[in-house]
């Protein structure tokens, strides 16, 4: 049993190794989902405007990261 939970835990670890990334990206996701077409931007400026959050969540993890 506990070889099964090391394995699950490694596999988890393969796909979601910082939760708080994980987290982030997820909320940011669904903010862009609801917000972004309340403010008619239009479909070029909401893809620019949710790569630029997600490149900030990476850089802000990247950096978290480098002081460790």
């Amino acid at each position: 049993m506990n070889g099964l939970r090391t394995a699950l835990t490694e596999l988890w670890g393969l796909f979601v190794e910082d939760g708080r990334y994980a987290l982030a990206i997820v909320v940011w996701l669904l903010l862009a989902w609801r917000v972004l077409p309340l403010l008619q931007l239009g479909r070029g400026w909401n893809a620019v405007i949710l790569a630029a959050g997600l490149l900030a969540i990476l850089v802000e993890s990247v950096l978290r990261r480098a002081r460790h």
